[in-house]
């Protein structure tokens, strides 16, 4: 019989897969955006962005194994449906941006931010899949340490590319998606022409 510590390794596995498959498409896009004109910012954070991402990968099944994490009954299975409700939202936000999609800060000149799919309730949907996915990959199988940890780690990370992205896209993007909230989604506030009261 197959152990819940092996069915929870190879899940992590099959997310390490999807992430060097995201790659490949992050370099075809950014190979179309640099062909564009496009401009790349924050390349210092990202490397530390990538690290940390690799590592804690490798952190949810060394803490399960190490420390011998049981499988958490119910907690465990909301935490694999909240992953894979993150994952979800990942797509959504590849499907929405299509070639624009990105793992690095790259503006093209000229382009227009995009405001359908998911990013009509919030600025950063793709992060609000991390900050998800963070919490809830590690607690599929009591990885309590990693979740903690790596939640602390991606929140510091987060603020310095969510500020990096949002000043590379400019008063364009400032003007568009300003009034939506960076990371719950919520709706778009009314234009101030057509606000009620001062």
């Amino acid at each position: 019989m197959v152990s819940s510590e092996l069915l929870y390794i190879a899940f992590v596995g099959a997310v390490a897969v999807e992430r060097l498959a995201e790659l490949v498409v992050s370099r075809r896009n950014a190979r179309r955006a640099f062909a564009r004109g496009g401009v790349e910012v924050g390349q210092a954070h990202f490397r530390v962005m990538a690290l940390m991402h690799s590592a804690f990968l490798a952190a949810c099944v060394l803490e399960v194994d190490a420390l011998d994490r049981p499988f958490p009954g119910l907690l465990g299975f909301a935490a694999l449906a909240l992953a894979l409700l993150a994952q979800a939202l990942r797509y959504w936000v590849i499907a929405t941006l299509g070639e624009q999609w990105n793992v690095r800060i790259i503006v093209v000149p000229g382009a227009r931010p995009v405001s359908g799919g998911p990013y009509r309730y919030l600025r950063h949907p793709n992060y609000a899949a991390v900050i998800v996915e963070m919490a809830a990959l590690p607690l599929i199988h009591g990885a309590w340490l990693t979740a903690l940890v790596f939640s602390a780690l991606n929140a510091a990370v987060l603020a310095v590319r969510i500020r990096a992205e949002e000043e590379a896209l400019g008063p364009a993007y400032a003007a568009e998606m300003g009034a939506l909230p960076r990371l719950v989604p919520g709706r778009r506030a009314p234009a101030p022409e057509q606000r009620g009261g001062p």
